[in-house]
């Protein structure tokens, strides 16, 4: 059985944009214009989540599992993630990569509609 995480877009262009262009999720449909779709399939390390313009709700959170998580976040911060230190950055990494008190490293990235993906090792 396969569970796959629906994350509601206001524009499906620039949220593809954004996940494929820095956060390494790859396309899984024919690559039709986001303009003429309302569902777009991607693919993450073989795990599925849909963006979707009519499906869903905004403020959703996704946690991405990963064993490279310093390596991970110095990669997204190269293609343009913003991070705390740029004072006129917009809030995109919450944290990290830290230790939580739970024990896991992780850092948080938030997606131009608000969901939040965490990142964890």
């Amino acid at each position: 059985m396969a569970i796959i995480p629906i994350m509601r877009c206001r524009n499906l262009r620039a949220s593809v944009a954004f996940y494929t262009g820095i956060l390494d999720f790859e396309r899984v449909d024919d690559g039709d214009d986001p303009e003429e779709c309302s569902v777009i399939p991607l693919r993450r390390d073989g795990d599925e989540v849909l963006l979707s313009a009519d499906d869903g709700v905004f403020e959703t959170v996704l946690v991405v599992t990963t064993d490279e998580i310093d390596e991970l976040c110095r990669r997204f911060r190269e293609r343009g993630l913003r991070t705390p230190g740029d004072p006129n950055a917009p809030k995109l990494v919450h944290e990290g990569p830290i230790v939580q008190t739970w024990g896991t490293r992780e850092f948080y990235v938030e997606d131009p509609d608000g969901n939040t993906l965490r990142f964890t090792q």
